[in-house]
Parts: C-alpha cells; structure tokens; sequence
C-alpha cells in the first residue's frame, strides 16, 4: 500500500468495522441492509455529494437464500415414497412436486431468472449510488464503482467448518461433502418420483412394457430397496434443509463481503472529491451502492434496466468491487459460468497489468471465472457496460464466507489499502484507454 494512500485505507476499513459489528447482518430487503445504504448515502452528503436512493421490490428466498425448500421438497418427497409404495396415485402428486423444485432450482436458483419471485414474499430494497462530475459539469464516460450492501444467510455447513480453521483441506471436504450428498440424495428422489410416474402411467394405460416391468426380478428389488432408501434421502435432504440458516441474527456479518466493496467505492470517490487535480479528464465518477445481491443480482438488474436509456449507461465502465480481504488472493473474475457472461477483456487486461505493476502476487495468478452463482457485473455486462469484479477472496468455500465470522479481525488495513491502490491505478488505465481513443464509446469486442 502507498504511505500517502494510508488515510483512505484506515478509513474504508473503519467503514467495514462499522458495517459489521454496529449494523451487523443485512439480508437483502432488510432493517439492515436499508439502515447501511442509508449510512453510506449520508457518507457522501458529508463530502459534498448528494446522494440518490431508487427502492425496487425484491423476493428474498425467491432465489439462492430459499435453497433449504428444495430440501424440504426432498424430505417431503422422501417421507410420501414409504406410502407411495402402496398408493401408487400419489407417485403423480410427488412427481409434479419434483419437476417444479428442479424447475425453480435450475431457472430461479442457477441462472437468476426473476419468473418465481410473484411467488414468494417481498420485500423493499434500495440502489443508492452519488455522482461527481467535472467541476464545469461536462463529461464523456462514467466510471461507475459498486458494491453491494446486503449479506447472506449464514451457511450452517461453512460455519460449522471452522472447528478445521486450520486444516482447510478437512473443512472443505466436510462441506462439501455435506453439500454434495445432500443434492445427491435430493434429485435421486426427485427422478425416483418421476420414474414411478412414468412406470404407473403405463400401467394405468395399459402399455405392455409397464405391465411386463412390475414383475421383472430388478424391479421388485428395487421396490424392497425403496423400503430403505428413503430414509438416506430423507437425512441427505435434510443437509441441504439446513444450508442456509433463515434467522437473521445468525445471518453473515459482511465484513468482506461486501462492507469491503462498498468503503472502497466510497473512499475513492472521496478521493478524487479531495483531490480534483487526479480527477480523470472528462470522466464522471459514480459511487453505487447496490442492494439484494445476494437475492440473486436484483439490485443491479434493476440498476441496467431503470438506466438503460439515460447516459448512466452510455459510455461507461463499471469497476465492481466485491471482497476485498484475502490478501493472497488478488483477483479479477471475468465471467460467470452459470450466467455464461463473460466479462469485458480491456479491463481484465488493466487489472493484471495493474496486479505486476503493484507486485502483488496471486495464488490464483490474479484472475478466475465465478464458479457458482454470479455477481453485479452480470447485468452491468448485459447492458452493455463495460464490468469486470474486482476481489480479493480465497474462491474455496471457507468458514467465514457467507456466514456470520465474516468479520474484520481476520484481515488487514493493508490488504484494504492494496485495494484501494489497485482501483486508482485501473481508472488511470481506463482514462488512458478513453483518451487514446477519443473518448469514442466501449470499443467492444
């Protein structure tokens, strides 16, 4: 970290202390995570900007944090086979009850479609983001820098790795295992369920090939076998049951995740309000603080499109900054595989020039793509913005990744202020990119 940079960093890393142990969890469309946009909307009326707060509807356990009803869909499921083997129409029942949880997981869970959220209850988040623009007003590109205020549910599964703190390879397997068997015992029931309806539908049909399988010798044994089998599926399901805890107060402190993000965003805004001398030439800087990420990208999808056709879009390039804290980890993600988006390649040059420029050094060679999930520059990207994530995080599920030990004792001002020096460096890139080409547009490729 610069010496002359350490004012920023002490003060992004006293805003992610503050996040975390003052306000505390956020879950997205809560008290909290309104009370902290709140607060960081009032941190840039202190520098001079006002802020703007645009409130949208979101359905919390709609998505990712309502993972735990696909396994009580496996324990229910589980549960109606023992009578299913005597009541053969309630196959139909539970196969319907399967086709729509996997439905719901693949399209709302996985890829973050918004089609189920009428169906689950909602809540008011907000957007609040502060522009600072050219003391003459004139502008030709925005940067916009984000991060999300919300937090997760607590993940049972990770927090209960932390007894391994120090043997990682045995809490990931303890997680993962956990995790894997308990999708593994889920959609066997689901595609059991299905299958028997399938079977019974041509025995109730009068298909010759139905009626020849009830009494095949493999088929009887797997009808003994499914006096037993449930049981397993029930206790695997019931893993899955307890992924994400749904009490708030045992819900992520959000120290890295995404305290860091949003002080970052913050503290460089301030930076250049401080110093206009460094203010990039004709570059408008917004500081967004983006809600319901965690939701399943709600406030940033909402942000693209309440802004596709004012000029918060045009031209712009969006540094999304998320988990800012593993200093062993200094990373750009360049695209999310479950969204099948990939991120702009002209920053994703910037950030690794900048990561040699600073000397530091990656465990993951200081670029990813996000596994699982996905993050703010999704919608940005798709509108087209030019976005890349900004981060600092071990990939690996950890104990204090989503849960409530994400707190700022574990990481350093350092690690923040490396941050921070990495974000002015880039928009330095990014100033020279738009001068050299005439301030002229994205230049997609």
């Amino acid at each position: 970290m610069k010496e002359e940079n350490r004012k920023y960093a002490q003060e992004a890393y006293d805003l992610t202390s503050y996040a975390a142990k003052e306000i505390g969890s956020r879950l997205p469309g809560s008290d909290g995570e309104k009370k902290y946009a709140d607060y960081m909307g009032n941190k840039l009326r202190e520098i001079g900007i006002e802020p703007k707060q645009e409130e949208f509807a979101v359905s919390p356990r709609s998505s990712i944090g309502g993972l735990s009803y696909a396994g009580w869909s496996g324990v229910i499921l589980s549960v109606l086979a023992f009578f299913a083997l005597k009541i053969s129409s309630l196959w139909f029942g539970m196969a319907g009850l399967a086709v729509v949880t996997i439905i719901w997981l693949v399209f709302s869970c996985f890829f973050y479609k918004t089609w189920f959220d009428m169906f689950f209850p909602q809540e008011i988040s907000q957007n609040t983001y502060g522009e600072l623009v050219p003391e003459d007003g004139k502008y030709d590109y925005t940067i916009i820098l984000s991060g999300h205020t919300d937090t997760s549910w607590c993940w049972r599964h990770s927090e209960h790795a932390y007894k391994y703190k120090d043997k990682p390879i045995i809490g990931m397997l303890a997680t993962y295992g956990k995790v894997g068997f308990g999708a593994i015992c889920f959609f066997f029931i689901a595609i059991v369920s299905v299958f028997m309806t399938v079977v019974y539908t041509g025995v109730y049909t009068g298909a010759e090939w139905a009626n020849a399988l009830l009494y095949t010798e493999s088929f009887n044994k797997f009808l003994i076998a499914m006096h037993f089998l449930p049981i397993i599926t029930a206790i695997g399901s019931f893993f899955v049951v307890m992924w994400g805890d749904p009490n708030p107060r045992n819900a992520s402190r959000g120290a890295m995740d995404n305290a860091t993000g949003c002080a970052l965003s913050y503290e460089v805004i301030k930076y250049f309000k401080e110093n206009p001398d460094k203010m990039p030439k004709n570059c408008r800087i917004v500081d967004c603080n983006i809600g319901a990420e965690e939701a399943g990208l709600r406030g940033s999808m909402f942000f693209a499109q309440e802004h596709k056709n004012d000029d918060l879009t045009q031209n712009a390039w969006n540094i999304n900054i998320d988990s800012v804290a593993d200093e062993g980890y200094f990373e750009v993600v360049i695209k999310d595989d479950w969204q099948g988006v990939r991120f702009d390649t002209d920053m994703e040059k910037m950030f690794k020039d900048t990561f040699k420029e600073l000397g530091i050094e990656s465990k993951t060679n200081g670029c990813i793509h996000n596994p699982v999930g996905g993050c703010d520059s999704t919608p940005m990207t798709r509108a087209g913005i030019k976005s890349v994530t900004f981060a600092a995080q071990n990939p690996v599920l950890t104990y204090y990744y989503h849960t409530w030990r994400d707190m700022p004792e574990r990481f350093s001002v350092d690690t923040v202020g490396d941050g921070f020096d990495v974000i002015l460096n880039v928009i330095d890139k990014i100033s020279k990119f738009q001068e050299e080409n005439g301030y002229n547009g994205p230049q997609k490729k």
